[in-house]
């Protein structure tokens, strides 16, 4: 006996899929004689449709991701804000050496150019650079 109207009428009348329908195997004929949502209805209340449990795949947690160098964020405008700390500090030295003609003009630009490129980890670093640039 072909009940897949019936099970699609149920799927509508109950609200749920209709591979979710199953029907009572000793109840069949009541349910073929039923025609309209509300017949549907009360056969469910009575237990001759039933609703099956939905189907899935258990969720499994997320990975943590993993820190490679690829994905490491760096705090950018901390990283700036030391340069500039740095860089203003250095060159305010460098304006002072230069007033004192210690060192050559092409000798303080030299030296500007490296501030500019990190060359110096600090002011003392540069200190002992330009202590090897006095001896010569």
């Amino acid at each position: 006996m072909n009940l897949s109207k019936k099970k699609i009428l149920a799927a509508h009348a109950l609200k749920v899929g209709k591979k979710r329908i199953a029907f009572a195997t000793s109840r069949l004929a009541d349910i073929k004689e039923a025609i309209t949502k509300q017949d549907i209805k009360d056969l469910h209340k009575d237990g001759a449709i039933f609703i099956k449990e939905i189907k899935g795949r258990k969720k499994r947690d997320k990975k943590a991701p993993k820190r490679s160098p690829g994905n490491v964020r760096k705090k950018v405008n901390k990283r700036k804000q030391e340069y500039v700390i740095m860089t203003r500090k250095l060159r305010k030295h460098v304006a002072e050496i230069k007033k004192q003609g210690i060192l050559s003009v092409g000798e303080i630009k030299d030296m500007r150019k490296k501030i500019r490129n990190k060359a110096f980890r600090s002011k003392a670093h540069m200190k002992e650079y330009v202590g090897g640039l006095k001896k010569r």
